[in-house]
């Protein structure tokens, strides 16, 4: 399961359609953990705030409730994060590369 940060928002700081402090835009992380191996991503996400039909005060905003905002706003993207999440942790479990220091390389060499 996915551990979503939606902690830091940007808002306008004037009134804007009929509401005061409403968050606009979302920084958020997302990280994925399986056993010893963990995954992150990281973005923003703009949110539609022309047609506001559940206003939230900023004080009662939550993580969880700008999640589900997010959520929402990403769409068909969620799924691409998830999936890029699982190819990380998948590529951690089963690296297809490896990196040697070049100081007597040929004894650190699994051969």
């Amino acid at each position: 399961m996915a551990n979503w940060n939606c902690k830091t928002v940007d808002y306008y700081n004037h009134e804007h359609n009929g509401h005061e402090q409403v968050i606009y835009n979302v920084h958020w992380r997302v990280t994925k953990e399986d056993g010893d191996y963990s995954a992150s991503s990281y973005g923003t996400q703009s949110l539609n705030t022309e047609n506001i039909k559940n206003f939230v005060p900023l004080e009662d905003v939550t993580n969880e409730i700008v999640v589900a905002w997010v959520k929402d706003a990403l769409g068909k993207k969620l799924s691409l994060i998830k999936d890029s999440l699982d190819q990380q942790i998948e590529a951690l479990k089963n690296p297809s590369t490896q990196t040697i220091t070049l100081d007597n390389w040929y004894t650190n060499l699994n051969l």
